[in-house]
């Protein structure tokens, strides 16, 4: 049994935290089989507790080895979605479709990294 890396605590680690410094990233999570060097051992209190440097993301995952299922999708989400969706069937309306002389208009010249591109018909 290991013991929390943090001075002064004998509490049992439940978790060990590792950083990433090339992406200021540190990861927090279950408890490592084996002790790591460069990682750090944390109790429950400390683990709940453990804040990053002003600038680092820290990524928690589930200490517990279970993954929780996503969020069930607020309503405002799914009105968001439904309407996205509608807008997009709205392509098959004889209203919006193009004249029949219609023609795309000339591609310009290179001005970013997206361009426009021409559906055969």
């Amino acid at each position: 049994m290991r013991s929390c890396s943090r001075t002064g605590c004998s509490a049992p680690a439940v978790a060990t935290m590792t950083y990433v410094y090339a992406d200021s990233t540190a990861v927090l999570g279950p408890l490592s089989h084996t002790p790591e060097p460069g990682a750090y051992d944390l109790c429950t209190l400390h683990a709940e507790r453990t804040s990053t440097p002003k600038g680092w993301e820290i990524i928690r995952l589930p200490l517990d080895g279970v993954v929780k299922p996503p969020a069930a999708p607020s309503d405002d989400l799914m009105a968001l979605a439904d309407a996205v969706r509608v807008i997009g069937m709205r392509e098959d309306d004889p209203a919006l479709r193009p004249s029949p002389g219609y023609t795309e208009p000339a591609l310009p010249g290179r001005g970013g990294h997206l361009r426009l591109v021409p559906t055969a018909e």
